[in-house]
């Protein structure tokens, strides 16, 4: 069943807490086995999602498997931040915690100064996975609707959102198409609209464009950096792609093997409005090169 197809119940929305958290950082050096602790303040602004000393272990038919191990991280509001780290080191798992899709086993988190499960009944957030999973028999319009039906708003209101999240996605004109009669990067555009049509103050957003050639990627990359500074959301990404974290993110956390740690928390001073072409800059070069030394003190770490 579809994540927006909860109960029409809503939590009490408390003011979102700032300041007084620290949360550990590993910073990166020649050797990886001089990695050490340190710890950064929290963001002056108020947060979206607050994340203390978070573990998950799973129970398998094999024995436990430790997926988390005591992650702490603080996400302002309004901030583009990019998971990135091995396959299998949590980055999907931390972020199904703070959608309330899985529960930690140890520690706290919050979202929008409430606990995950009263965020997700007030349909705080928007979720946007890997496949564009949109409905083959109802039309894109109808796609992107469907939450709001869901959600029991009227009939002409839904048509009114569903034409204005389609323009903002540059998608009018599709409206009566299906699916199947686009290309993967309009569809996933299309699942972008849909998440967005109830207007969430938190976007997640799970390899969204993982599947997608490196063209239409960056394409899409360009357009969600558009849509995140007209709307002003918090954005949670996760990505297997250097690049792509560099260029979206205002902060990048990078991830060790399982069970997953923050390695390293990456801020990128970029402008909002920027292009392509900063990539071929010494800053975007350099801190891509952090981000890859992290990955691979992470695997030092873990061995």
């Amino acid at each position: 069943m579809p994540l927006w197809t909860v109960p029409d119940e809503s939590g009490a929305r408390a003011p979102a807490r700032s300041g007084g958290l620290f949360h550990v950082v590993k910073p990166m050096h020649k050797a990886a086995s001089a990695v050490s602790e340190t710890k950064l303040p929290c963001p002056s602004r108020p947060l979206a999602v607050d994340v203390r000393d978070v573990s998950l272990t799973f129970e398998t038919a094999d024995g436990k498997v430790e997926a988390l191990s005591r992650v702490n991280l603080p996400i302002a509001e309004g901030e583009f931040v990019s998971f990135i780290g091995p396959s299998g080191c949590g980055k999907t798992t931390l972020l199904r915690l703070i959608a309330d899709l899985e529960q930690p086993t140890a520690g706290m988190l919050r979202v929008n100064g409430v606990s995950a499960g009263q965020a997700r009944l007030a349909r705080a957030y928007g979720y946007i996975f890997q496949a564009p999973a949109l409905y083959p028999w109802r039309t894109i319009e109808k796609n992107v609707m469907l939450p709001l039906e869901v959600m029991g708003f009227s009939a002409s209101e839904r048509r009114e959102r569903a034409k204005r999240y389609l323009a903002l996605v540059n998608l009018s004109g599709f409206e009566r198409k299906f699916p199947w009669q686009l290309s993967g990067g309009m569809q996933q555009r299309a699942s972008i609209a849909r998440a967005l049509s109830f207007d969430p103050a938190l976007l997640l957003m799970d390899e969204p464009f993982g599947a997608l050639d490196e063209i239409v990627r960056d394409h899409l990359n360009e357009q969600l950096l558009r849509l995140w500074d007209q709307t002003g959301k918090t954005v949670i990404f996760v990505t297997h792609s250097i690049p792509e974290a560099v260029f979206l993110s205002t902060k990048i956390v990078v991830m060790s093997p399982r069970p997953g740690r923050i390695i390293d928390v990456i801020d990128c001073d970029f402008p909002r409005a920027r292009t392509l072409e900063i990539r071929e800059t010494s800053q975007f070069v350099k801190i891509a090169q952090r981000v890859r030394m992290g990955l691979r003190s992470g695997h030092s770490y873990d061995e």
